[in-house]
């Protein structure tokens, strides 16, 4: 079978589609995620565990072993192995779209929803975390920033749909999400 036969297109308008989440790094949808798949019964899959797991190092350490144009190239064929089935909640790296190809499969594949959070929402949600590699070694502020202003078209133009995230508990989020799938 071809390539292009086996990547046919998966429904979204039914239950073998693919929901996939998508936003700035701490909006939440590594949390949202599996809580939204349990709703629905899908599976639940991290795209940045499936790069790891294939790498066999953490994402942390990709990044300094092949840098951030090699980790998009893991992360852009581990989407499209994700994709080759539907069913699936997937979880997707604050990157992965940006890049072209990304997120033309995640539209033909999967129905989109951005997990959209504020400067302020990021910044007091990463400042806790670690092992974030574009996020390392700089003004933490400073980086939020200039990556936000660069992505925000990106998620925009790849989103079917928008949900705040906020002021909204991941329970909420998920619930939302779910009723808008059932729809």
């Amino acid at each position: 079978m071809a390539a292009e036969e086996s990547l046919s297109p998966v429904p979204v308008v039914d239950g073998a589609g693919n929901i996939a989440l998508i936003g700035f790094m701490g909006s939440g949808k590594s949390t949202v995620g599996p809580m939204l798949a349990a709703r629905l019964g899908m599976g639940f899959v991290e795209l940045d565990e499936v790069i790891s797991a294939g790498a066999g190092m953490s994402v942390a350490d990709i990044f300094a072993a092949v840098g951030e144009e090699g980790f998009r190239d893991l992360e852009s064929k581990a989407l499209e192995d994700v994709l080759r089935e539907g069913g699936k909640v997937i979880s997707c790296g604050g990157g992965a779209v940006l890049r072209k190809g990304n997120v033309e499969l995640l539209q033909e594949r999967s129905r989109v929803f951005l997990l959209e959070i504020s400067r302020r929402t990021a910044l007091q949600r990463l400042r806790e975390e670690h092992g974030r590699p574009l996020l390392e070694g700089s003004d933490l502020e400073e980086r939020v920033d200039r990556l936000m202003r660069e992505r925000a078209h990106a998620y925009a133009a790849a989103a079917h749909e928008v949900i705040e995230a906020d002021d909204a508990s991941p329970e909420e989020i998920a619930e939302e999400i779910a009723e808008r799938w059932r729809r």
